[in-house]
């Protein structure tokens, strides 16, 4: 599911923004996060594993990168920039084998859009989550 989420959010955001993304669906760990990263100007996180997610977060505190969560547990999702983000439970790593993982993928990816070109033209760093019973959208405040 991280490929798909991927592809669905960098094709989005060439639309909306006219840049191509370099998005990649690649096994990171912290021995590869540099080299992967680099320099970046924004991460966007979409990993479905506890331990990519983890190294992100960290590489992207250290380097001072901005870099937005986006991912899925269970029947909701959460939208998140790295100063409020805290990687999930490795117990989660496989919810996106449900059979409505797609319908939140695809509401969660378009709001992820949003919340990068506000980001763009802004710096505004919005976070939400997204329930997949009531197709919610809500702003977190932390």
């Amino acid at each position: 599911m991280g490929a798909f989420k991927v592809k669905i959010l960098t094709n989005s955001l060439y639309r909306a923004l006219g840049v191509k993304i370099d998005g990649q669906a690649q096994k990171l760990t912290e021995e590869n996060v540099g080299k992967l990263l680099g320099k970046s100007e924004l991460v966007i996180d979409t990993f479905d594993n506890s331990i990519s997610r983890s190294a992100v977060k960290n590489y992207c505190a250290d380097a001072n990168i901005s870099c937005l969560h986006v991912g899925l547990a269970s029947e909701y999702s959460e939208i998140i920039w790295n100063e409020n983000y805290r990687v999930p439970s490795p117990v989660n790593d496989d919810i996106c084998d449900y059979p409505l993982a797609r319908n939140l993928v695809m509401l969660t990816v378009a709001v992820a859009c949003e919340v990068v070109v506000n980001f763009a033209a802004t710096k505004q760093q919005d976070n939400f989550t997204v329930t997949l019973g009531d197709f919610a959208v809500r702003s977190i405040d932390f």
